[in-house]
């Protein structure tokens, strides 16, 4: 690697993995292997000529040459993300990050925004983190307990839904010859339904997802039935794609919620893309202002 270059990807793994201090959650944060971020901080030790951690029982601990480094380098790296930050906002892009969980209720309401408003561009990024922070995004997407000084775009509410091209169950009881699609590994979105129908099912064949849009996706493709927040399976409920033979739904005191950045730290657009998100359903014309939870 030559001297006159700067291994910007390797610092920012070497950041990283020192705040955590432990190389499987730094691998998780950037989405890569533990050996690829291993890989690059050899690289940046190697350019640098000395060691950055001690390796030991617990995980990882900074070497004295890595941590007098790292405050400087960490200066560096917040210059750089504000001059980013400050030449996107000019540009009039909107960073919005969204759990992927939320991808079939925001998709469809980011596709009628541009054809009204193309003038606004959303640069969104999806992320299966349910933390509720912006980093380095102008707006946040976040699932989870209501947050203070966000604005509630739905509550999660639980139906049955299988595919459009199966026959519907005509009870409860007839839901036991499908397979079971859940959305968690616990199923315990399964069971909070269920209890409030006051009734318990034989589940003989079950399927667990990792996300609630695998389980859907699944069910669109006839592999069973799965229980899905209706305000997510909306468009797929209009098409015939899915179809939920039950009018009962469960809330499960889970809300999605939407963060901006304060108005004097905003980019132009972004009022303009939090008042279109934070419509009631199903009006893209309506200006009421949106609700804080």
């Amino acid at each position: 690697m030559s001297r006159r270059t700067l291994p910007l990807n390797a610092i920012d793994a070497f950041l990283v993995t020192a705040r955590h201090l432990n190389l499987t959650h730094a691998a998780s944060e950037l989405c890569l292997t533990q050996g690829a971020v291993s890989r690059k901080i050899a690289a940046l030790e190697i350019w640098l000529g000395f060691a950055l951690f001690e390796r030991h029982a617990r995980g990882l601990r900074l070497t004295p040459q890595g941590a007098a480094l790292l405050p400087e380098l960490r200066q560096g790296f917040g210059i750089m993300a504000k001059a980013m930050e400050k030449a996107s906002r000019s540009n009039g892009v909107v960073r919005l990050k969204a759990p992927t969980c939320a991808m079939r209720w925001l998709v469809p309401r980011l596709v009628a925004l541009e054809r009204q408003r193309p003038e606004i561009h959303v640069a969104l990024t999806t992320t299966l983190d349910h933390a509720a922070q912006l980093e380095n995004f102008d707006a946040a997407i976040v699932y989870g307990k209501p947050q203070p000084d966000a604005f509630r775009l739905f509550d999660e509410a639980l139906t049955p839904v299988l595919a459009g091209n199966l026959a519907p169950p005509t009870s409860i009881a007839a839901l036991a010859r499908f397979t079971f699609l859940h959305p968690t590994q616990d199923g315990r979105d399964w069971r909070l339904w269920l209890e409030q129908q006051r009734t318990t099912l034989e589940m003989a064949r079950n399927q667990h997802f990792d996300t609630m849009d695998l389980a859907i996706s699944a069910a669109i493709q006839g592999f069973g039935v799965t229980v899905a927040d209706v305000n997510l399976v909306e468009s797929d409920l209009l098409a015939g794609r899915l179809i939920a033979p039950f009018s009962t739904k469960v809330k499960t005191g889970a809300t999605y919620s939407l963060l901006q950045r304060p108005n004097d730290d905003a980019p132009p657009f972004l009022p303009d893309l939090v008042a279109w998100l934070c419509q009631p359903q199903n009006e893209t014309h309506s200006s009421v202002a949106p609700e804080r939870v």
